[in-house]
């Protein structure tokens, strides 16, 4: 069992943290003669750490992500969700959602195309909350920076909130809040599409890293840069004041915060990183990141398109609800074990 221990601590440490790469940057900088223990130092140590380590990560992921997400193009999908009822197609969607892309708005146009194929709209819309908020990614580097048992706990509660969320859109019957120009589309779900190689998989994957990685490079760098101001510049104390255990309305204002923020879970993952050294509270910081990923502004307005005001409102308020609830819970949990 101890073996067992030391091999997980060290890939966690190692492999996915990457302490090896602070390591060779603390070095590196030092023999420049700049000190990493001054504000300056600290800000440049950060950024260049967190960069390459989520760069490097990031392209692994995305790359072996890819690779299982060739097994479910959209008609597969649409297949496996066409046969699946009640809250188990809910949940079949959600999990379907964490090998799909990992941005809310890359996530529109699928959920779009699921509505017009005529399955149920709490289905599409557990796929759509899920989709953005967790992924296969996300585990792995939540885990590479925060250990196990956060990365396991955000997944899960990401997980409930989109079965939860979909349910109770399914339960509302909205069906004619959504666009007609979906409605009126029709697509059959039981399309075949062609078999893949492994050559052409791998092709696919490669390609993916590429998109992506051009999509998503801007904000690990503002979501990183973020993170070394608060991290070196911001004293503590105005973080937990703000964000910490004296200030009851943390939570909400972390979901207020995020919501007309736009990025993906790999450009807010730095900036939770900082807030949490600061004193922040682990549910407020979760908060914080399910509103950036879910509720961006962006997103909002595209969805927009494709359904109405009305059902806009729903979607938003359920999920806003159930983010907040998620961070009271476990700031509840944080203060018991305290």
């Amino acid at each position: 069992m101890e073996v067992l221990r030391s091999v997980w601590l060290f890939i966690q440490d190692q492999v996915l943290g990457m302490q090896w790469l602070n390591t060779v940057i603390n070095g590196g900088l030092s023999a420049l003669g700049l000190d990493t223990s001054s504000r300056w130092g600290g800000s440049i140590r950060f950024f260049m750490y967190d960069v390459i380590k989520i760069t490097v990560l990031l392209c692994v992921l995305i790359f072996v992500i890819s690779y299982i997400q060739s097994f479910f193009p959209p008609e597969r999908s649409k297949r496996i969700l066409g046969r699946c009822r009640g809250i188990w197609a809910n949940i079949i969607a959600a999990l379907l959602g964490t090998v799909t892309p990992f941005c809310s708005c890359s996530s529109i146009p699928l959920f779009i195309g699921f509505t017009s194929a005529g399955l149920p709209l709490g289905v599409t819309f557990s796929f759509l909350i899920s989709s953005p908020m967790v992924d296969l990614g996300s585990l792995v580097l939540l885990m590479s920076i925060f250990g196990p048992k956060v990365a396991v706990v955000y997944v899960v509660v990401g997980l409930m909130i989109a079965v939860a969320g979909g349910t109770i859109i399914e339960k509302l019957h909205m069906e004619n809040y959504v666009e007609e120009f979906i409605r009126n589309t029709t697509s059959s779900i039981d399309i075949e599409s062609p078999d893949l190689t492994v050559k052409d998989r791998l092709i696919y994957a490669k390609e993916r890293v590429a998109e992506t990685f051009k999509k998503v490079c801007p904000y690990i760098l503002i979501g990183v840069g973020i993170g070394a101001v608060i991290h070196n510049w911001i004293p503590e104390t105005w973080i937990e004041s703000i964000l910490g255990r004296n200030n009851p309305l943390g939570v909400v204002l972390a979901v207020l915060v995020g919501i007309p923020m736009y990025a993906d879970i790999f450009g807010t993952i730095p900036i939770a990183e900082a807030l949490l050294a600061k004193g922040a509270l682990l549910g407020t910081v979760l908060s914080f990141m399910m509103a950036v990923t879910t509720l961006s502004l962006p997103s909002m307005i595209m969805l927009r398109k494709a359904v109405k005001r009305k059902l806009l409102g729903i979607f938003v308020a359920i999920c806003t609800i159930g983010i907040i609830i998620v961070g009271y819970f476990f700031n509840a949990i944080q203060f018991l074990l305290v």
